[in-house]
């Protein structure tokens, strides 16, 4: 059996199992929740606790959960379906890659790190300051962990950065064995990376109500929960944390001001849940990403992304999953 053929079946398997298990998972104290994320480095398997949640058409609409406000350490997780975490990885992947094979290995112009895999976690070069979160090493913890076969030369090169400096020296190696191996492993595990990206969210939602400024605590968790409570709600929550973040690092950002999901909710205008909430976070992520053009500094010319910023942003007010 070819190791293509082998990863794919693996990747599988592991993917119903994994979706087993989370579907049993409840949400953790916000105190202990820190570390949860992309801490974990022991290869292990996650044992199934129930059957996969088959879902009977791709339209179905993803579930939505409320109460964030007083959500506790026992409160379950949404149950997300294959055919639905399916959804989530290729939008995200429409969105951050163009649905292209090609495109995951990358690096975007302009930028001082490696974009990869479905949601272009971010690999930056050793000895390179992270200055917009280091994630690729995280998402290589999260698909040993479930049991995926991780390249040796990739393991090795995980605690030591990316190995090109440049997108220049990623271009010139585009096409080499150990980069066509990247990208196949990338295109094999593209679920697991989706569950990787849901998890990221469903760990940062206790957390945004209590990170915001006393002031605006109420408002965020009423916006959060307006928009987690419409059809594709969820999705849109899920993707915005892939793009930019939780906004929890207060030090983050320019000036001071980080343009998170956090401050997505902070900006909003209140609303009940339906479609006026999902123009409402468009519109105010939109506000939150202007904000960040104005406050960046002129040589990195973060102008030239907005447009592409907003086309996104639009997908938000019609999510269709």
């Amino acid at each position: 059996m070819s190791r293509q053929l082998a990863l794919k079946t693996i990747c599988s398997s592991l993917l119903i199992m994994y979706l087993s298990a989370c579907s049993q998972q409840t949400v953790v104290d916000t105190e202990n929740a820190d570390d949860v994320f992309a801490s974990s480095t022991a290869k292990k398997k996650v044992k199934p606790k129930t059957s996969v949640k088959k879902s009977t058409t791709s339209k179905r609409q993803l579930p939505v959960r409320h109460g964030f406000q007083q959500m506790t350490s026992r409160q379950q997780v949404p149950n997300i379906s294959e055919a639905e975490l399916r959804l989530i990885a290729d939008k995200i992947f429409q969105n951050e890659g163009g649905g292209n094979p090609d495109n995951l290995v990358h690096w975007n112009e302009g930028e001082d790190f490696a974009s990869l895999g479905v949601g272009h976690f971010t690999w930056y070069p050793a000895g390179r300051p992270a200055r917009f979160g280091n994630t690729f090493p995280g998402l290589l913890a999260h698909l040993e962990a479930n049991g995926a076969d991780v390249p040796p030369w990739l393991q090795q090169a995980r605690y030591r950065g990316a190995p090109w400096q440049t997108k220049t020296q990623l271009m010139q190696a585009k096409y080499t064995p150990e980069v066509q191996e990247l990208k196949n492993f990338l295109y094999q595990t593209r679920l697991l990376q989706a569950a990787y990206i849901v998890e990221r969210a469903r760990q940062a939602m206790p957390k945004l109500v209590n990170a915001a400024p006393s002031d605006a605590r109420q408002r965020v968790a009423q916006n959060l929960n307006a928009v987690a409570n419409t059809p594709g709600g969820w999705y849109v929550l899920v993707a915005y944390i892939n793009f930019k973040g939780e906004g929890l690092n207060q030090r983050g950002g320019y000036n001071g001001q980080n343009w998170g999901l956090l401050q997505v909710l902070e900006s909003m205008q209140p609303c009940k849940p339906g479609a006026p909430a999902l123009h409402a976070f468009a519109n105010a992520a939109q506000e939150v990403l202007e904000r960040r053009v104005r406050n960046s500094p002129p040589a990195r010319n973060e102008a030239r992304w907005l447009a592409g910023w907003s086309n996104r942003i639009n997908t938000y007010r019609r999510p269709n999953v």
